[in-house]
C-alpha cells in the first residue's frame, strides 16, 4: 500500500497513526488478465486505486460493440462513481486488461472513512477535481480535434498507454478503428 501512502500524502498531511487507520479501510485485490471487475446492471461496489497494472471502463452499445470511457493505470482511481455513490445498478464494465494488483474501498467503508478521517475528504476533493479537468479537456479535444490530432496528443501525453493497452481497446477510446489507428501509429510513432 505504500504507492496509495505516497499518493495521500502528495494531497494532505496524515500523522503515522492516522495514515494506518486511513489504509485499513482498503482490500488488496489481486486480478488476472482480462478479469472483469464489474459487469453491467451490477452494483459497483468498490472505488479502485491501481497499485500496479491496467484497468479499462468500457459499456457495450446497441450493437454489441465494446465503446472504452477510460483507463487507469499505477496512482490512478476508477470507479462507476454513479453506481457506487448510488449503489444503483452499472452501466459499466470494468476489467483488468493486464494482471492488476489493485486496492478497493467499499462504499460504506469509504463513509465510515469520511466521517473518522476528514482529511480524506480533501482528499478525495482533490483527485475529483482533477479527474473532472481531464475530463473536461477530452470533451474539448473530442469536440475541437480530428482524430489524429487527438491521437497525436494522447500519445504525447500518455505514451504508456500505446505501449501498454491492446490497440483495438485504444481505438476505441479514441472512437476510431483499429486499421485507422495503425495508420495513425505508422505515420506519428515512426
Amino acid at each position: 500500500m505504500m504507492q496509495l501512502e505516497q499518493h495521500i500524502l502528495k494531497f494532505i498531511s496524515l500523522t503515522d497513526d492516522e495514515l494506518q487507520s486511513v489504509l485499513s479501510y482498503f482490500t488488496r485485490i489481486e486480478t488476472k488478465k482480462k478479469e472483469l471487475l464489474l459487469q453491467e446492471s451490477q452494483v459497483c461496489r468498490y472505488n479502485y486505486f491501481v497499485e500496479s497494472g491496467c484497468l479499462r471502463m468500457y459499456f457495450m452499445d446497441d450493437k454489441g460493440v465494446e465503446k472504452t470511457v477510460q483507463f487507469a493505470i499505477e496512482n490512478w482511481w476508477l470507479s462507476d462513481y454513479f453506481s457506487f455513490q448510488k449503489q444503483s445498478n452499472s452501466e459499466f464494465y470494468i476489467q483488468a486488461i493486464e494482471p492488476s494488483t489493485i486496492l478497493g474501498l467499499t462504499f460504506p467503508n469509504q463513509e465510515k472513512l469520511l466521517t473518522e478521517h476528514q482529511k480524506m475528504e480533501r482528499y478525495f476533493r482533490m483527485v475529483h477535481q482533477t479527474a473532472h479537468a481531464a475530463s473536461q479537456v477530452r470533451a474539448k479535444y473530442n469536440k475541437d480535434f480530428s482524430r489524429e490530432e487527438q491521437f497525436r496528443h494522447f500519445y504525447d501525453n500518455f505514451p504508456e498507454f500505446v505501449q501498454r493497452v491492446p490497440q483495438y481497446m485504444l481505438a476505441s477510446y479514441l472512437g476510431i478503428t483499429p486499421e485507422y489507428l495503425s495508420e495513425l501509429r505508422a505515420k506519428i510513432v515512426s
